[in-house]
């Protein structure tokens, strides 16, 4: 048997025989998978993070991970490189099982090189990323890097490159998953932001395109790594993260969650389970929960439990653009992405950051074959000169156009306000749902009464003797001609008016009869949506 030398990881002696070189492999693979040292695995530890090896285990299902390019060593001279040549370079890769299903995954390991990425760092990323394309399968990055590793020069930079390209080729086509377990800095970041999901484990991980010390050189701010890029302001103030968790481990468990809800790939559909919640069930608690009287408010959660199977669902970008609920979950068993506005937020009107959000969110659900189900009590879109200015026309257009384009099965549901563009907006009839229901509460209108009596009736309630009077006759007129229940209903677009109580069974047969939907889009290279 051989004995690894300390520092290099190279074999003191040659074996001369195949058990002595069995034994050798067996001795290289030991250190390989024990890291470079005690103590920088404690060093770790000591920030409360795992080991990339531990996170690689939560994620995947037990003894199911084959690793790939495990010996795989730089090749770099200059700068001591050539004294530091670990095994794994820095990142570890391979593939493995989540319930039974194929994931792939790399993981940067913070001990080796910080987990700075280098020439042969990015490569084994890259075979893995094509790997999982040409599997058809998830991937999932566990990132915990320094960047780019400096010693190396451009060649890191190049590497970078290689991820972001293969980022975007695989985008709708494999789901990907992105879960930052520390720091992610300048032009790494731009790959979790081109994937579909990011996770943040608060305190330990951060993302930003230039630190506090730069910021703070060229603006003269001064502000803490968390501050800049931790999680809590990803997931609330620049919509940059999908979900925020405390724990690495609770982290990890919710990624095993988001998998169980979507397909291997864009040619499959989300794996469907068996529901014990019966979908002939009565939601007779729906007419306390949402009032009748447009102006209260409620909370729209609520509802979405008491429609979906056991009550649950996982909401996404849940603190961000809170005006608007972008969600995960399962009816009789099929999983559907449920896009709703929520009307104790700004009343639940749409903004900027709420367009932004759910748009990205229908993209993802038509890549990836989820039936769209949209709860609909919309007034309006925000008014405002920031709206204005910042482009709230270009942003809406976003989700319209995200809409009209997605071709999987779309279900709509106006439970009380639909008024103007934002009606339109929320994949009403006219922009291609295929079926549209509406509650008895519904309003459905190209703005409220009192608005349209003042429009309409300006001249009778300014010329009346009592105006306040006049103008509570003409709203009540307008409501009783053009927005009673059955307006929209007897010109056809809406579908049907249903028993709030009876939603969840409608809303699952309807789910069951377009289960085969096919359509096609027009023949081109891409649509050159609104950004």
């Amino acid at each position: 048997m051989t004995v690894l030398e300390e520092t290099t990881g190279e074999p003191t002696g040659e074996p001369t025989d195949a058990r002595g070189r069995v034994a050798e492999l067996h001795e290289i693979r030991a250190a390989a998978v024990a890291g470079p040292s005690e103590k920088a695995t404690e060093a770790q530890r000591a920030k409360g993070k795992l080991t990339a090896r531990e996170r690689i285990e939560l994620l995947l299902d037990p003894g199911s991970f084959q690793e790939v390019e495990q010996l795989r060593r730089h090749r770099a001279v200059g700068f001591g490189l050539e004294a530091k040549k670990p095994y794994t370079d820095g990142v570890i890769t391979g593939w493995g099982t989540v319930e039974g299903r194929t994931v792939f995954v790399y993981a940067h390991d913070f001990r080796i090189f910080g987990g700075a990425l280098g020439e042969a760092h990015a490569t084994k990323i890259h075979k893995i990323m094509d790997m999982a394309i040409a599997a058809g399968a998830p991937l999932v990055s566990l990132n915990d890097g320094a960047g780019a590793r400096i010693q190396e020069g451009v060649s890191a930079l190049a590497g970078y490159g290689g991820i972001f390209q293969r980022n975007t080729k695989a985008s709708g086509v494999i789901p990907q998953i992105s879960v930052m377990l520390g720091p992610c800095a300048g032009g790494a970041a731009y790959s979790p932001a081109l994937t579909d999901f990011v996770f943040m484990v608060r305190e330990t991980s951060q993302m930003f395109i230039t630190g506090p010390d730069v910021v703070k050189a060229v603006t003269g701010e001064e502000i803490t790594q968390n501050g800049l890029g931790g999680a809590d302001v990803h997931a609330e103030t620049s919509g940059v993260c999908h979900f925020a968790y405390d724990d690495e481990e609770t982290c990890i468990a919710e990624v095993r969650y988001l998998l169980s809800l979507l397909p291997q790939n864009n040619r499959e559909n989300p794996p469907r389970v068996e529901s014990t919640d019966p979908i002939d069930r009565r939601s007779d608690v729906l007419l306390d929960l949402v009032p009748a009287d447009g102006n209260r408010p409620y909370d729209m959660a609520k509802v979405i439990e008491e429609i979906v199977d056991d009550g649950e669902y996982l909401e996404v970008h849940e603190r961000w653009a809170r005006n608007i609920i972008c969600a995960l979950a399962r009816i009789d068993g099929q999983v559907v992405g449920i896009v709703a506005n929520q009307p104790q937020v700004l009343a639940g009107v749409l903004d900027i950051e709420a367009s932004e959000k759910a748009a990205r969110f229908v993209q993802m659900c038509d890549a990836f074959n989820v039936p769209i189900v949209t709860f609909l009590d919309v007034p309006g879109f925000l008014p405002g000169v920031d709206q204005e200015h910042g482009g709230i026309i270009r942003h809406g257009a976003k989700l319209l156009y995200a809409y009209c384009n997605a071709t999987v099965p779309r279900i709509s549901l106006i439970l009380r306000k639909a008024y103007g563009g934002a009606y339109i907006v929320m994949d009403s009839q006219s922009i291609g749902a295929d079926l549209t229901y509406a509650w008895p509460t519904n309003e459905i209108a190209v703005m409220g009464a009192e608005g349209a009596a003042n429009v309409i009736f300006r001249r009778q309630i300014a010329s009346a003797e009592d105006p306040e009077a006049m103008r509570a006759r003409m709203v009540k007129e307008y409501k009783s001609e053009l927005m009673h229940p059955y307006y929209a209903a007897e010109r056809g677009l809406v579908d049907d008016v249903i028993d709030p109580a009876e939603t969840r069974e409608v809303l699952a047969k309807s789910l069951a009869m377009l289960h085969t939907k096919h359509a096609d889009l027009p023949s081109r290279k891409h649509g050159n949506p609104p950004q």
